[in-house]
Order: structure tokens, then sequence, then C-alpha cells
């Protein structure tokens, strides 16, 4: 088989998705069509639409686009089979029906962002670092009825330093997504359609990846320092972890945490407590204590600690509330 001989949909909606799709294009393949999220309603009242950055790109190189609501919809259904793919490629995208994977007689497989097993789910680039892992890396794999559960056909490792916050990671798979990608392309194509693949093992220690929530993403300071810290770069820029810090009159005030450093000063008062000089703020973990770094008001601009010290003169009387938090599970 040549490359050529390969017709491919792609499908994927962020900018994750966006650097493998033009390594495809880039490097000669023939894409069909891409199928992407429905366009997103932005702005204050929802009146613009946004569309997904895979679709501003395919547009761009007059790829054709198909925006269903449901993957099951049977014109949808139709309208894909119409374009005779032989493969489809997925990357960053939402859970296809059988009838949708299936259809290709090469089959679809997933670009995902971890070393399956682990990190199975949505979020698996934020999970890894929340959870303290120093290597991580990309699979490629078939689909099946189950999420992430299909057959591996390759791995890529990536490593996490230890300083290194999710947005680091993120542009570093991204680019590790679509190395892997055509190197899967090739052993597809050397093998006529069909390469070897090899199940994923089972255990009880596998790490799930789920989706964060708002709720979620709230530090619990009765932790220690280093996990909060590895949940807080797990967590920024995007979605961003936050706290609630109370007044001594019970006025709350919520910020964000962008970057913290550990410190080797112990906890001398309760997880939560506040301490402050002229620039430094430091929150108390279980252990010691955790010097903040960025931050953010709400309805405020991401700002260092010092800009924060200079218009809260009585911040050691406050306390961070310490909430339930995914890295207490």
């Amino acid at each position: 088989m040549k490359k050529e001989d390969l017709r491919i949909v792609f499908m994927g909606t962020p900018e994750f998705a966006v650097a493998t799709l033009q390594a495809l294009v880039e490097n000669g393949y023939n894409v069909v069509a891409v199928v992407t999220q429905p366009d997103k309603p932005v702005g204050r009242h929802g009146s613009v639409l946004q569309p997904p950055a895979v679709k501003q790109y395919a547009l761009e190189h007059g790829l054709p686009v198909l925006q269903p609501v449901k993957m099951k919809d049977p014109e949808f259904v139709e309208q894909l089979r119409s374009y005779h793919a032989n493969l489809q490629v997925v990357v960053a995208f939402r859970m296809l029906p059988e009838v949708v994977w299936a259809m290709p007689a090469y089959g679809t497989f997933n670009v995902h962002a971890a070393l399956l097993p682990q990190y199975r789910g949505a979020a698996p680039i934020n999970w890894a670092v929340i959870n303290g892992e120093t290597t991580t890396g990309v699979t490629t794999f078939f689909l099946d009825h189950d999420i992430d559960t299909g057959r591996i056909i390759m791995q890529l490792p990536f490593d996490i330093p230890d300083t290194a916050d999710v947005e680091y990671v993120y542009d570093g798979l991204m680019h590790l997504g679509a190395k892997i990608c055509l190197l899967t392309l090739e052993r597809i194509v050397e093998a006529d359609g069909h390469p070897e693949s090899m199940a994923q093992p089972e255990g009880a220690d596998l790490k799930p990846a789920p989706k964060l929530f708002k709720e979620t993403c709230e530090v619990c300071w009765q932790q220690p320092a280093k996990r909060i810290y590895d949940f807080v770069r797990g967590l920024s820029p995007y979605p961003g972890a936050w706290t609630t810090i109370v007044s001594p009159e019970g006025r709350e005030t919520v910020l964000k945490l962008f970057r913290t450093t550990k410190t080797e000063r112990p906890a001398t008062a309760a997880a939560g407590s506040i301490v402050a000089d002229r620039k430094h703020l430091y929150i108390a973990a279980a252990d010691s204590l955790l010097q903040i770094d960025e931050l953010q008001l709400a309805g405020k601009k991401r700002m260092d600690a010092a800009a924060f010290l200079n218009g809260m003169k009585d911040i050691e009387d406050y306390r961070a509330v310490s909430g339930a938090g995914t890295q207490s599970k």
C-alpha cells in the first residue's frame, strides 16, 4: 500500500488537535473530510458563534467540514459514509458510536495524551501533573466499545520536569501527538492497513483522568505542600486551582492560584493559616508553608504576590478555607 491509498477522515476540536491535522496535510496525506464540534456561542449574550480551532484550520486549507450535534444522526452518518474513508484519525474529540468508529475498512485510531492504560479519560494531561508524575506520553490505539481501552498501536514517552505546569506538558504532547500520528500512519501503510497492535494491560493500580469541574479544582490545604504544589501546576493556567480566603469579619475572597514554590519552612499554625511579609505570601499546608507566587482576584488580572500584598495589608488576619479538592482523593 502507498500512503496515497489512504482516504482519511480527521476528527478533533481544540488547538491540541490542529497540530496533528496540520502534520497530515503538510505530509501529503489525503484528508477527505474533517469532523468537529458545532460552533460555540461566546460573548456576553452568547450571540457570537466561535468556530473550533480545527474548523478554522480545515477551512483555511479547503477541507470539507462536518459539525454534527449528534454522532448517531442518520443524516450525518450517511454524509460521513459518502466520503468513502478507509481510515479515521481522532484527536481530542468525543466518544464515538460504533456505527461511526467501525465504518472505515482500516478502523479508527485515537491519539491519546497519556501512556495507556494509565489516565484514561477526558483530562489526562492535567491529572498526570496533579499526581506528580515525572513521565507521561502519547498513545495511538484503535477505538472499541469502551473509552480509551482499545488495542495499542504505538507509544512515545514525554518527561515532566518538577517545575512544569500543565501548559508546558500540553504544548509538548501536542507536538508529540502529531509525531506519533505520522509514525502510526507509516505502520498502517507498511502493514497494508492492518498494523500489529496489543491489548492494554489491566490492573488494580490504574489512575483515571476524569473531566475536571470547578468544584474539584478547589485547594485542600490539609494536604502535604508537595501535593498542593503539584495540584496548582496541574491546573495552571487552565482551568486554575482556587481557594477562598476569609477575613475576621467573615468576608470571603476567591483567589485563583497559578504558581507556587515549595519551602522548607514548617507550618506552625493550622492548615490554611496565612503568613506574609512585604513581598512574600505563604499559606500553611499540612506539613510546611507553601509560597504563593502568582495569583488572581476575581475580576482582576493575574498578578505576583508583591502586587497582591500591596492591596491586602491585613492579609495575615485572613485564613484560607480548606476545600475538598480533587487532590484529596
